[in-house]
């Protein structure tokens, strides 16, 4: 299967990261290359994008998609969190601007032997970089019912997770998505299943973002990006669910106001002061055009902020 890359909030986010000629950006999760090749539209000539992935498949597609550019770009096989060790190994000190994507690709989803969807039968896999050894089948049959719980309850924000642990720890070995749909489905009273979306959506997300580390990462990567912008330099950020969006949300707060001092305190005496400036006040969201020609976009909200 081709990897196709429909870049999410396209015209929003070059908006955000106000791009020119001359200079040089870095994507962090640069996928099938979609946004990448906008961006390189618009700093080329003189412009330079460093392009970072963890899947190989998308840094091949990454490849063909951006190859009219070729001498203006690096593609790098990395997770998005070593964004700084990357750009140092490159003699990159520091960029004008910055993207991370976040959550799993359409062409993921759609490959179904990568085990991402619930909609088809497949190995248990899930990961986003297949190099790595850990995958969904560990998370499913080896993780104790009270670690399986909480990671079903805080990365699925699912309500049956302590039911939903408890068959699947009860129905070991499990093989495949297939199985654990069933397994899902008969763990929800019948009345839960009928409302709502598909019953293992929660559960898969869950697992996924576990396999992946996403969350765990996610703050480091922020950090990390920010701390490799220039000064003016500015880091635009999609998620796709609540907890990426709070995580980017809180980030943001913390870097753009670190003061610890007591409210009531006169002056700082912390020292610590702002590294960025929030440009987004309230998250930037797709059209409803956009919507309707990507339904999957229907989620994404990106954040943007600049660094002092």
């Amino acid at each position: 299967m081709e990897f196709g890359h429909t870049p999410v909030l396209l015209d929003e986010v070059l908006k955000l990261l106000d791009c020119h000629p001359g200079q040089v950006m870095v994507d962090g999760t640069v996928g099938g290359g979609g946004h990448a090749y906008e961006i390189l539209k618009r700093i080329v000539p003189g412009g330079f994008l460093v392009g970072i992935d963890r899947d190989p498949s998308a840094l091949e597609a990454a490849q063909k998609r951006l190859e009219e550019f070729e001498g203006c770009f690096k593609l790098v096989h990395a997770n998005f969190a070593d964004i700084k060790e990357v750009l140092q190994s490159l003699g990159i000190d520091a960029v004008d601007g910055g993207l991370l994507d976040l959550g799993v690709s359409s062409y993921q989803l759609d490959e179904a032997a990568r085990g991402f969807t619930y909609m088809q039968d497949a190995p248990l896999d899930m990961r986003m970089d297949p190099t790595q050894t850990f995958s969904a089948y560990h998370v499913v049959n080896e993780y104790p019912q009270q670690e399986l719980e909480r990671v079903i309850r805080e990365y699925g924000e699912e309500r049956w997770a302590r039911r939903i642990a408890e068959f699947i720890v009860s129905s070991r070995p499990i093989e495949t998505t297939g199985q654990l749909v069933d397994v899902i489905k008969r763990a929800i009273p019948a009345a839960a299943r009928r409302e709502g979306p598909h019953p293992a959506k929660r559960t898969f997300q869950a697992i996924r973002i576990e396999v992946n580390q996403e969350l765990k990462l996610l703050p480091v990567a922020i950090e990390n990006a920010v701390e490799v912008l220039k000064p003016g330099g500015r880091l635009c950020i999609i998620s796709f669910h609540s907890l990426e969006d709070r995580i980017v949300k809180q980030t943001f707060r913390n870097l753009s106001n670190p003061c610890t001092c007591p409210p009531d305190s006169p002056i700082c005496i912390c020292g610590r002061r702002p590294v960025v400036k929030v440009l987004t006040g309230k998250p930037v969201v797709p059209t409803s055009r956009e919507v309707s020609a990507n339904p999957r976009s229907r989620s994404a909200k990106a954040r943007c902020c600049q660094k002092l």
